[in-house]
């Protein structure tokens, strides 16, 4: 199953050993689920980890990236997409276009209320609502 990673995400379990995010990454392997993200998720990472110190810079280096892959940030898409926030369109898209099947984000205003819980299949959700389903499932 392959998740797309938003930047809340990613933020969230580099600047927090406890939590659905930093779960989700460090279990991804025994359940295989394929961490994906893109170079825009990447650079909004970089430039936000400063305001989380030092602890949330080394864990993002050494402990979560290295358990993404990164695809490269898609602008455009086959399909009428209306989602009015410009800055997180980029993310919609890319999760698209790399075929993933859930889109994990923190970012629920800006998600959740615009698009609902699911755009084109892909399925919208927080880390622990993901995991909470998935415990549901039986999976966890």
């Amino acid at each position: 199953m392959r998740l797309f990673l938003d930047t809340s995400v990613l933020l969230a379990a580099s600047g927090s050993r406890r939590g659905a995010s930093r779960f989700l990454i460090t279990e991804a392997s025994g359940h295989d689920w394929e961490l994906v993200s893109s170079d825009y998720c990447d650079e909004e990472t970089h430039r936000n980890l400063p305001k989380l110190g030092r602890p949330a810079a080394i864990a993002w280096r050494n402990e979560i990236k290295p358990r993404l892959r990164f695809v490269r940030t898609d602008l455009t898409l086959d399909k009428p997409l209306v989602f009015p926030k410009a800055k997180d369109r980029p993310v919609v898209i890319t999760a698209l276009a790399s075929r993933s099947d859930w889109l994990l984000t923190l970012d629920e205003g800006d998600f959740h209320a615009k698009l609902g819980h699911e755009v084109y299949a892909l399925r919208i959700a927080t880390p622990g609502e993901f995991l909470l389903e998935q415990r549901a499932r039986g999976v966890l």
